[in-house]
């Protein structure tokens, strides 16, 4: 099920690779997709009972969701008899976790597991320790700690996930805006020398939401005066990582993969 952007062919490729059929149901500008799947379906939220008439004809039995696909985007089905079932089967409100559990419960009729995106993605899911050529200093060490007590616990209330810090002060957290924004506003009000941290909720379904960063996100950091940005390891994507850890060790930013228990402790 892919949404537009450069993963769902990573994704169509691992798969090939671990021996699936690929059919893709494509939601957007999906690039490289072709000759990576068997079948290539354009779909729209618009129909969704296309969708679903689709699956079954193709007896899919497992799913992964994949690319800039928001649940929110079923907003669009209004009208549409099999959207209308989905967000009615979620409770009927607007939330993503009410859309989510209708989109699983429909497919789980069909007998489709949805899986764990994280396998799919290979390195470019983190590992622990520095992703480019430098590792943090002892001050930005600090400094990550700090912004990992804060980060971890904005995410288990469902706030947000990144977090700016320069020396021990927290410049700016993240809510409704996104990470981009978040940093380039903690950055204004830092100034240069901070660092950016992004931690994960212990109850994150990666069948449906991967945190990520990505050539993006170190830019805006550059152009902040950032030294370092820190994710937590095996949980945050780094989308297009050799670009984004080419930026970094351009910029001389430490970009590392933290390990850390769920008490905030990193």
């Amino acid at each position: 099920m892919c949404g537009a952007g450069a993963l769902p062919a990573r994704v169509a490729r691992e798969a090939k690779r671990r021996g699936f059929r690929i059919v893709a149901f494509a939601f957007g500008e999906t690039p490289g997709l072709d000759g990576a799947v068997d079948r290539l379906v354009p779909s729209s939220v618009a129909d969704i009972a296309a969708v679903l008439t689709g699956l079954r004809a193709e007896r899919v039995s497992a799913a992964v969701f994949c690319g800039r696909l928001a649940a929110q985007e079923l907003l669009q089905a209004r009208g549409d008899a099999a959207g209308e079932a989905i967000v009615a089967r979620g409770g009927g409100g607007l939330s993503d976790a009410g859309l989510l559990q209708g989109v699983l419960g429909t497919l789980t009729d069909l007998g489709i597991e949805v899986l764990d995106q994280r396998p799919f993605y290979g390195d470019w899911i983190t590992r622990a320790g520095p992703l480019g050529g430098r590792d943090a200093t002892a001050a930005e060490e600090v400094d990550v700690a700090r912004g990992f007590r804060i980060a971890r616990r904005l995410a288990e209330s469902g706030v947000g996930q990144t977090v700016v810090v320069r020396r021990g002060r927290a410049a700016a957290v993240e809510a409704s805006e996104g990470t981009t924004e978040t940093i380039r506003r903690g950055l204004g009000l830092a100034g240069p020398g901070a660092v950016v941290v992004k931690a994960v909720a212990p109850d994150n379904d990666y069948r449906f939401d991967v945190p990520s960063v990505g050539p993006e996100t170190l830019e805006v950091m550059a152009a902040g005066g950032a030294t370092a940005l820190a994710i937590e390891a095996g949980r945050v994507l780094v989308l297009e990582r050799e670009r984004a850890v080419e930026i970094a060790d351009r910029h001389g930013m430490a970009f590392v993969g933290v390990a850390g228990d769920r008490d905030g402790e990193a």
